[in-house]
This record gives C-alpha cells, sequence and structure tokens, in this order.
C-alpha cells in the first residue's frame, strides 16, 4: 500500500501555488524578455483564473505554460481557444458541469445542467465587453453552444498534478452526450447545430464570431492602451489600436507594434502616467537595484503584504490596472517599508548591488520631483537615499 505523502493533499496543493509564484517572480525579475514577461502576467489576468477554487491549483502550471504564454504574441483568436479548452478555465467558471437538461456524468454522478458562468463572462471579460449589446439571450446561446466541453475526473486531474491533454479523458474532451444539439442564434448569428464532431464545432463558431467582432478588436484596443499609455487613453490611439486589430484579424504582434510605436506612447506626457500595480513595484525595483534573489519565497509573502497575492485574485475580472487600485494611503505605507527594507537590505531572500545601486539612484533622479528630491536630501547615508528614490510609484 503506499505510504502518503507527507502534509497530505492540501500540503500539495500549496506547494503548486507557491513553486508558480517563485517562478513568476523570478520571471520577471532575471528575464531579457520584459515584454513578453508583462504580456503574460496582462493575458493570465485578462483570462484570470483563482487557485484557491477546488482543484484549479493544481492545473494552473498546464494553464499558464500551455494556454497563455504561447499566444501573447500570436493570434487572439488562438489565445481564446487555448484558454476555453484549459481544465483550469473550465473548472473555475462551471463550464465542465454544463449540460442540456439534467445529464449526469457515469462515472462521478455529478448533476449537471445549464450553467451560464463561462457564457457570460466570455462575453463580459474576454471579448465584447460589457456595453457592447449583447443579451441575456445571447448568454444563454452561449452557453448551450460550449455545453459538453468538459474535462476528465477532477480528482484523477489533481493527482497527475494537473497534467492533461487535448482530447484525453484526464483533460479537456467534448462528450456529445451533454452537448445541447439544438440550433441557436448568437447576436443574430444562427448556428445550426450538430456541426463537426457531436457538435463541438458549435462553440468553435461561437469563438469565431466573438474573436471578429468589432466590439471585442475595441475591446482589446481599450485594455492594452489602458495598460501601456493612461488610465483614461485618448479615443484616437483606441480607435486604431482596434482598427489594427481588425485588419490583422487580432495578430497580437501587430497590435503591439502599432501601439508601441504610436505617438500617444511615446510622449512625454506618457512617461510616470501609470500607478504601478504591486507585482511592477517589486519586480522593477528588484531589477533597478541589480538584486540578487537568493529565495523567492519571501517574495510572495511581500505580494500578499502589498495586497496582490499571486494566482489568488477571486473575481473573473482579474485585478485592476488603474490607479484607484492601488494608490491608497495604506497601499503606499506598505511600499514605503518594502522599499526601506530592500534599501537597507533587510527584505528577506534579495541582496542589493551596491555598485548597480548608485548607477540606478542617478538615473531616477532627472525625473522626480523638486518634493521628492528635497526629502532625498535629507537622508542620512546611500541605503536611505535608495529606499526613499524606490518609493517611486509610477512608471
Amino acid at each position: 500500500m503506499p505510504r502518503p505523502r507527507p502534509g497530505g493533499p492540501q500540503q500539495a496543493a500549496n506547494t503548486v501555488v507557491i513553486e508558480l509564484s517563485e517562478q513568476k517572480l523570478l520571471r520577471a525579475i532575471y528575464s531579457e524578455r520584459q515584454l513578453q514577461e508583462v504580456l503574460a502576467e496582462l493575458w493570465f489576468n485578462h483570462f484570470n483564473v483563482d487557485a484557491r477554487k477546488g482543484r484549479v491549483r493544481f492545473m494552473l502550471t498546464e494553464y499558464e505554460r500551455d494556454a497563455i504564454r504561447p499566444y501573447v504574441l500570436g493570434s487572439f483568436r488562438d489565445l481564446l481557444g487555448a484558454t476555453a479548452k484549459s481544465p483550469a478555465m473550465l473548472f473555475y467558471l462551471d463550464n465542465f458541469m454544463s449540460a442540456s437538461g439534467m445529464a449526469r456524468q457515469a462515472q462521478n454522478r455529478i448533476p449537471r445542467g445549464l450553467n451560464e458562468n463561462y457564457g457570460r463572462e466570455l462575453m463580459e471579460l474576454h471579448t465584447l465587453g460589457v456595453d457592447s449589446g449583447y443579451t441575456q439571450k445571447d448568454v444563454t446561446e452561449v452557453a448551450r453552444a460550449f455545453t459538453g466541453w468538459t474535462i476528465g475526473n477532477p480528482r484523477e486531474m489533481a493527482a497527475r498534478g494537473g497534467a492533461t491533454a487535448i482530447g484525453g479523458r484526464s483533460g479537456f474532451f467534448f462528450n456529445p452526450r451533454l452537448h445541447d444539439d439544438r440550433e441557436k442564434v448568437v447576436l443574430g448569428h444562427r448556428i445550426k447545430g450538430g456541426g463537426g464532431p457531436g457538435g463541438m464545432a458549435d462553440g468553435e463558431q461561437v469563438l469565431d464570431l466573438l474573436a471578429a467582432h468589432p466590439s471585442t478588436a475595441r475591446f482589446i484596443a481599450a485594455k492594452l492602451s489602458r495598460r501601456f499609455v493612461s488610465d483614461t487613453p485618448a479615443a484616437a490611439l483606441v480607435d486604431r489600436v482596434a482598427a489594427r486589430f481588425t485588419e490583422t484579424k487580432g495578430d497580437l504582434r501587430e497590435v503591439m507594434h502599432t501601439l508601441l510605436l504610436s505617438p500617444e506612447f511615446l510622449a512625454p506626457e506618457a512617461t510616470r502616467a501609470k500607478v504601478k500595480t504591486p507585482f511592477e513595484f517589486l519586480v522593477s525595483a528588484l531589477r533597478a537595484t541589480g538584486a540578487t534573489v537568493s529565495s523567492a519565497r519571501p517574495l510572495i509573502r511581500t505580494m500578499q503584504d502589498l495586497g496582490m497575492p499571486l494566482y489568488q485574485c477571486q473575481p473573473p475580472t482579474g485585478y485592476k490596472d488603474t490607479a484607484e487600485a492601488w494608490a491608497s494611503t495604506g497601499a503606499l505605507v506598505n511600499r514605503m517599508n518594502v522599499a526601506q527594507a530592500l534599501g537597507t537590505g533587510q527584505l528577506a531572500g534579495t541582496t542589493v548591488n551596491t555598485a548597480e545601486t548608485h548607477t540606478t539612484l542617478e538615473a531616477l533622479l532627472p525625473g522626480l520631483s523638486d518634493t521628492t528630491r528635497a526629502t532625498m536630501a535629507r537622508a542620512t547615508n546611500e541605503a536611505e537615499r535608495l529606499a526613499l528614490t524606490l518609493e517611486f510609484q509610477r512608471r
């Protein structure tokens, strides 16, 4: 009889999230592909799943590795399809239980009926946006199209550490017995039903429709412009980025090319226009000081203290990327404490590169306000000056 692992299932589950959080931090701190890391964080947040829901944490490795990272500079339609088929998303938004009528899966006897969670978030958060004109009837029709998109036994997946394979019964598969095969009408488009192998093509047609919709182009353009330029991006910029999204059929590399070479992104007023999220703040401080991270585990606790625990955002909206979410007095005090700990060599798991510290101070000083410079002038040593400089909240 196999001996149980020390700590049991709960410890194993916690270990998955801890190790993934460590790799996310280390990639962001040390990677030379900074844009790719920024986009990986952005798109994971866009297609958010919460590790604390059931067995989602056992599916996170596959989700970020296979459904997010390969597509951050690829096709939006491919990214959308990969997340739609990911066991993590199917479990998080309950679509793995969605079925026509009250069918029951023989192997685990789960009661099933139509579940609209994924259909609603697919349109509201992943593609069209909340004010795009879809109706509750559209939500229901989309949910019907995705009946039968399910996963194998979640307990088996957890036992295998989340290992999945498209088409395999331990990962995503289409179960025609759970599918609503009748005709559907989504946003005025008729889906005859029964297309493809056992009706799976119904869901694929919905993804095609939503990925190519003008509202999706504008919604994604606004999100990217807000993330990279301003909390309130100019309408002209959003229009150009949306037009490029449409022209290229959602080629995210081309979309980013248009955005990053835009006059709005390159304008002086775009510099330090955005308040950093806690993740950006911590990573940028460690990169700026050339810090050596001997252990990333204490930094996971730091992220929790800063109000942004990794992989643990409960609502499907993901973490907000605007100043109102991160610029409270309490949040700024927490950042000050982290900056002082790093600047004085007391941030657990890290060692500051003193030679690079001086270079960092010199590089940052020209962009600081007169008030900040006056405060820094009162510092009694280089470590205090660094701590004050690292309180920089904007990017």
